[in-house]
């Protein structure tokens, strides 16, 4: 089948049922953080509904540990404040006189190892997405679900629409922007900046205590411990910026999501279209929001499935639908550092202008990273679908994303791609 002869209506009747769908699980299961039992009762209440349509439903479970991904940023502020402020108090009590050409010698030692290890903490956690700090948290139990809609014919093909069920623990610097005004950014260039600086001051003020540098050295011992103070002050917006009291309602990012595979599923079945050789899979992962843990377990798991059994398989993940002018597929992921499959995001791209999403540009993840990341780091063949202002949006990671903001005409541009999409793979 080609996508001009998908009908229209079963389409804006799954749009409509996503958006009463959406608002029902915000309501009746509440905060969804990583690997709590709000998401696995998500799970279960969408897996009631996909057995009536598909073939093969269930779970798989792996073990994460929520916090971990993010909770650093506490830590690394805390000891970065402290060990300025304290340094600053002892120098000035004298109680590091005679240690070093200067007074400011083994403080600058001590502020400048404590910012080296915080920054290559955060380079770990949050520009490669490597779990260094799991080891220090306790785990929990998690689910994936999927569920799978079988060809006629043997399995020559596999397509999987990838959502992802948790929610976000509240960012402060997007909670407190707002349309026009964008915090995030600047408050996190600062934060990085000062803190890039302050490990390259006290390298200098170190390597001066022991060669003569001149006047620049002599000021680098004596007067550069004084921009730590900067970044004592910038710590005070890192320690405040992740609010993990407070989950995100998560009904854009990634109800949407997660409904876009729901409905995949689900819109085929309604409009009575039976593929010959190619399975369907919806895939419900938790813990994308803590790291991509649940890709990462299913990657894993699934990896010799997808790569090495002679089914040709591809990956969608589709991650908020709400943006008008935003809808893109995401070629270059994880902070623009990982490669998403090129052969797919061009079909995924020629999709989508076939559905009418003529703007659709291929783009890349320059902050943060999507469940896909994960699926090109295994080696099994993924892009992502998403339409979010990169600023980022004013609702992203905090309570405003919640379903009296839903695009139903962004969900719908969505829905056509990903159902595109699917004929698309299974004709080629």
């Amino acid at each position: 089948m080609k996508f001009n002869d998908f009908p229209q209506a079963v389409v804006n009747e799954n749009v409509d049922w996503a958006v009463r769908e959406i608002t029902n699980v915000i309501k009746r299961y509440g905060p969804r953080e990583s690997g709590n039992e709000n998401c696995l009762a998500a799970q279960k209440h969408i897996k009631k509904e996909m057995d009536t349509f598909c073939d093969e439903t269930g779970f798989e479970g792996y073990k994460m540990a929520p916090k971990a991904f993010l909770h650093f940023t506490k830590t690394a502020s805390c000891l970065t404040f402290v060990s300025i402020v304290v340094c600053m108090l002892l120098t000035f009590l004298d109680v590091f006189d005679g240690i070093g050409k200067g007074a400011f010698f083994l403080p600058q030692i001590i502020v400048g190892a404590v910012v080296i290890c915080s920054l290559v903490v955060a380079f770990l956690q949050l520009t490669l997405y490597k779990p260094f700090c799991d080891a220090f948290y306790k785990k929990k139990d998690a689910n994936n679900f999927y569920a799978k809609r079988a060809p006629r014919g043997e399995v020559k093909k596999r397509i999987v629409i990838c959502g992802h069920i948790d929610a976000a623990y509240e960012w402060r610097h997007t909670r407190y922007s707002t349309k026009k005004i964008h915090l995030m950014l600047p408050l996190m260039a600062i934060t990085i900046c000062s803190m890039i600086i302050s490990a390259i001051i006290a390298i200098l003020a170190v390597v001066a205590n022991f060669a003569d540098m001149g006047a620049f050295g002599d000021f680098m011992l004596s007067y550069g411990f004084l921009f730590h103070s900067i970044t004592a002050l910038a710590m005070v917006t890192l320690f405040f910026y992740v609010d993990f009291k407070t989950i995100s309602p998560g009904a854009n990012d990634n109800l949407t999501g997660t409904y876009a595979a729901v409905c995949a599923l689900r819109m085929l079945d309604m409009a009575g279209v039976e593929l010959e050789n190619t399975e369907v899979v919806a895939l419900i992962t938790d813990g994308e929001e803590a790291g991509l843990k649940g890709t990462k377990a299913w990657a894993k798991q699934h990896k010799d499935e997808y790569v090495n059994s002679g089914v040709k398989t591809a990956v969608l993940c589709v991650d908020t639908l709400a943006d008008e002018g935003f809808l893109n597929v995401y070629s270059r992921d994880m902070n623009s550092l990982v490669k998403n499959d090129k052969e797919f995001s061009d079909l995924v791209s020629e999709a989508g202008k076939e559905a009418g999403a003529e703007d659709m540009k291929k783009a890349s993840v320059f902050m943060g990273a999507s469940d896909a990341a994960a699926f090109s780091q295994a080696g099994i063949t993924a892009t992502t679908l998403a339409a979010m202002d990169p600023a980022p949006a004013y609702y992203y990671h905090n309570s405003r994303d919640n379903y009296d903001i839903l695009n139903p005409e962004m969900i719908k541009t969505g829905f056509n791609t990903v159902i595109s999409t699917i004929l698309k793979f299974d004709e080629e």
